[in-house]
C-alpha cells in the first residue's frame, strides 16, 4: 500500500470531518457506556431519544443496579435485542456498583469483561470517555476503510489492527470518527455518493 496514498486519504478525511464528534448524547462516562450498548444494531438517533429519558431517572449506575432487567426493558423496548441489553446493563452496572464504587474503569481489560462490553464499545469508551488512543471498528468504519483499500481484514478486530499500523496513535480517536461520519455522509452500505465523494480518486471501490 503506498504510503502517499494513505497519506492522502487520511489529510483528506481530516479536513473534512475534523471535529466530528459521537453522534450519542450523554452527561457522564457511565452514560456514555451505556448509550454505546444501547447502540448496537440501532440508530443513534433513536438512542438518543430512549437515553434522554432514561438518564433524567436513572442518571448512574447505583441508580440502575436497582432495577431488573424485567423492569429495563420496557423502557428500551424501541431498540434492537432490547431484552439482552437490559440484561447486561443491569448486570454491568451492579458489577460497576461492587468492584469499582459505580466508577467505570479506564482499562480495556476491564471494561471487556463486564457483560456485554465487547472490544468495540470498549475502545469508544477509553476514546470518547478517558481520551486514551484508541479506534473502535463498527459498521462504519469497517465498511469505509476496506472499501478505501485502508484494510482489507474479515474481522473488526482483524482491521483494527490494520488502520491503527497505519494510522499515528494520537490520531486514532478521531480517525474513528473521520471514517464513521464518511461512512455516513457519503460512503452508504448500498448506495455510495461516489460522485460527490473527496476520495475519489484514491478509492479502489469507486463507482464513476
Amino acid at each position: 500500500m503506498a504510503i502517499d496514498r494513505v497519506q492522502s486519504i487520511l489529510s483528506i478525511l481530516e479536513h473534512t470531518y475534523q471535529g466530528r464528534h459521537s453522534a450519542l448524547e450523554y452527561g457522564s462516562v457511565f452514560q456514555l457506556l451505556v448509550a454505546v450498548m444501547l447502540s448496537a444494531q440501532t440508530n443513534d438517533n433513536q438512542v438518543n431519544r430512549v437515553t434522554e429519558k432514561l438518564f433524567a431517572e436513572y442518571p448512574d449506575a447505583a441508580a440502575f443496579a436497582q432495577l431488573s432487567p424485567e423492569q429495563l426493558a420496557p423502557m428500551i423496548a424501541s431498540l434492537g435485542l432490547y431484552q439482552n441489553k437490559a440484561r447486561n446493563i443491569v448486570a454491568a452496572s451492579r458489577i460497576l456498583c461492587e468492584q469499582y464504587a459505580g466508577v467505570v474503569p479506564a482499562d480495556k481489560q476491564q471494561l471487556t469483561a463486564l457483560p456485554g462490553v465487547g472490544g468495540k464499545t470498549a475502545n469508544v469508551v477509553l476514546a470518547v470517555g478517558f481520551g486514551i488512543p484508541a479506534l473502535a471498528v463498527d459498521t462504519h468504519v469497517y465498511r469505509v476503510s476496506r472499501r478505501l483499500g485502508l484494510a482489507d481484514g474479515k474481522t473488526p478486530e482483524q482491521v483494527e489492527q490494520q488502520l491503527c499500523a497505519l494510522i499515528p496513535r494520537e490520531k486514532w480517536a478521531e480517525a474513528h470518527h473521520w471514517l464513521i461520519w464518511h461512512g455516513r455522509r457519503l460512503c452508504a452500505a448500498r448506495k455510495p455518493a461516489c460522485a460527490a465523494c473527496p476520495l475519489a480518486e484514491y478509492c479502489p471501490s469507486r463507482q464513476i
